[in-house]
């Protein structure tokens, strides 16, 4: 993608805002819970309902990831993952998928590569962005900028506990979407929905970005919550649980992340 495309991430955002409409972004482990899982799972989750889906790297040590994600990325690497083989799998059917791919890549992974060339082979792979969980705003801007002159969007994470005037600076780096975590910690499910109505409204302030909200989002009620506020909803351990759960019991884990997706969308329908 040349650097004066239209992005489909950004394009999304804008249909969905001129329509007053909130997007559903989906969180799944590459190459989970088998190897060639991933083509046909992104395909399940963008046809159930899904906006923009997030692609998670495996890493051996995942910073802000709950035991659920961790042990699926364990469990991805020990069969051999690598960020080439998911790169071949999104390229396998990019074109049959609507919806916007971000890949939530660790820099770790990301030097190992040479920022320009990771960035490189994942735009040619055909993702729209990425998401650096654990990039430092203060020595993120090579990715930022790199991910920027390939067409693409790079995105940092500001927590609950960040700082007004910092939250102001990374959001400032961010393009795309800003990833609010709904919670301080790491992920997980949870059985109350986040309250996150003062957070979103102080960074409506200081950006006209799209604001996606994560960490602990579960269930069809959490996402209407969380979309009453912020544009998007992100959803990541409830739906791998769910899917390395029907794996386990020896049933179709592209039907059942495909089903919870279907019932999580529900919650984007407005009210009245």
């Amino acid at each position: 993608m040349s650097s004066n495309a239209e992005n489909r991430i950004e394009r999304i955002f804008a249909e969905l805002r001129a329509s007053d409409a909130r997007a559903l972004m989906p969180f799944v482990c590459a190459q989970h819970p088998f190897p060639d899982a991933t083509g046909p799972m992104l395909e399940a989750v963008a046809s159930a309902g899904a906006s923009v889906i997030e692609v998670g790297i495996p890493f051996s040590d995942p910073i802000a990831d709950g035991p659920v994600i961790a042990a699926a990325m364990h469990e991805a690497l020990q069969q051999g993952s690598h960020p080439r083989a998911v790169f071949e799998q999104v390229r396998s059917v990019r074109d049959r998928i609507e919806a916007g791919l971000v890949a939530m890549v660790s820099v770790s992974i990301v030097y190992r590569f040479g920022v320009e060339r990771f960035i490189s082979e994942a735009a040619s792979a055909g993702f729209d962005g990425f998401i650096f969980p654990d990039a430092p705003l203060e020595w993120s801007d090579e990715l930022t900028s790199r991910a920027r002159d390939a067409g693409l969007i790079a995105s940092l994470l500001i927590a609950p506990t960040t700082p007004p005037e910092r939250a102001e600076r990374i959001a400032g780096a961010c393009s795309g979407f800003i990833y609010l975590l709904a919670r301080a910690g790491i992920t997980g499910e949870r059985d109350e929905a986040p309250r996150i109505e003062r957070r979103v409204a102080q960074l409506r302030e200081v950006t006209d970005l799209p604001i996606a909200c994560g960490f602990g989002i579960s269930t069809p009620e959490h996402v209407h919550a969380v979309t009453r506020h912020a544009d998007a909803a992100i959803v990541g351990s409830a739906l791998v649980r769910r899917i390395d759960q029907a794996h386990r019991e020896g049933r179709s884990a592209i039907e059942a992340a495909g089903q919870f997706v279907r019932e999580l969308a529900a919650g984007l329908q407005k009210e009245g």
